[in-house]
C-alpha cells in the first residue's frame, strides 16, 4: 500500500489545490512514484473540473504511470453544484465504494498518494460523513493547510483540535500570500512561542513533506 496523505484545510480557497501541486513535485523530485485523488470535487460544470483537471496533468508528468488515467479516476465523483457535498448532491448518500475503488486502481502506481479533501474538515458529505471521516476511513496521515490572516489563530486551532480529538497524525502549514504581510506581527508570534516550529507551504515544503512521509512509515 502506498503512503496515504491527506490535504485538509481550515476552509475553502485556502490553498489545498496549490499545496498538492508543490507535494507532487517534492515527492517525485525524491525519486518517488506519486499519485494525486480527489475524491469529491463541486463546481464541476459541462466536464470541467477546476481542480482535477490541475492535477491530473500535473501527476502524468510526473509519474508514468498515470499516463493513462483520466478525470474520472482522479474525481470519482463530482457535482455541479459549487457548495458542500451534502448539498451539491441533493442529499445524495455517499459512494464510498467508488472511491474505494477508485484508490485501489491508483495506489498500485504510486508509492505516495496525496488525497485532496473538499473545504475544511467539517465541510458535510451526507447524512453520516464529513471530510474529517474520511481521513480516518483512508487511515492517512493530514496536512492541515490554513491561512495567514487575520483570524487564522482561531482557525488553526479548532480544526488542529478536531484532528487531535480524531487521534489522526497531521501536519499544519501556513500558506502565506502576498496580502498576509501583517502575519509576522499579528498571528506568528503566537504560533512561534506555542509550537515548535512555524512552517510555511512555499518554504518548507521539504520539511513538511519529511514529516509526513515519516508519519505514514
Amino acid at each position: 500500500m502506498a503512503r496515504r496523505i491527506f490535504i485538509t484545510a481550515t476552509n475553502t480557497d485556502i490553498g489545498k489545490t496549490y499545496t498538492t501541486k508543490l507535494l507532487l513535485k517534492e515527492y517525485a523530485s525524491r525519486g518517488l512514484r506519486v499519485g494525486v485523488i480527489k475524491p469529491i470535487e463541486t463546481g464541476v460544470i459541462n466536464g470541467v473540473y477546476p481542480d482535477g483537471t490541475l492535477l491530473l496533468s500535473l501527476v502524468q508528468e510526473l509519474n508514468p504511470e498515470f499516463k493513462e488515467i483520466c478525470i474520472e479516476d482522479i474525481v470519482p465523483i463530482s457535482y455541479e453544484l459549487p457548495a458542500a457535498p451534502y448539498v451539491a448532491s441533493d442529499l445524495e448518500k455517499l459512494d464510498l465504494a467508488k472511491i474505494n475503488s477508485a484508490i485501489d486502481k491508483l495506489e498500485p502506481l504510486c508509492d505516495v498518494l496525496l488525497i485532496e479533501g473538499a473545504g475544511g474538515l467539517y465541510v458535510p458529505i451526507d447524512s453520516q460523513y464529513m471530510i474529517i471521516d474520511l481521513i480516518k476511513e483512508f487511515k492517512a496521515s493530514a496536512l492541515l493547510v490554513t491561512h495567514c490572516s487575520l483570524g487564522c489563530i482561531n482557525d488553526t486551532l479548532l480544526s488542529s483540535k478536531a484532528l487531535m480529538d480524531a487521534e489522526i497524525d497531521f501536519v499544519v502549514a501556513f500558506n502565506c500570500r502576498d496580502k498576509d504581510s501583517s502575519f509576522s506581527s499579528v498571528s506568528e508570534p503566537y504560533f512561534i512561542n506555542t509550537s515548535k516550529k512555524v512552517l510555511k507551504v512555499k518554504e518548507d515544503i521539504d520539511t513538511i513533506s519529511d514529516v509526513l512521509y515519516n508519519f505514514t512509515k
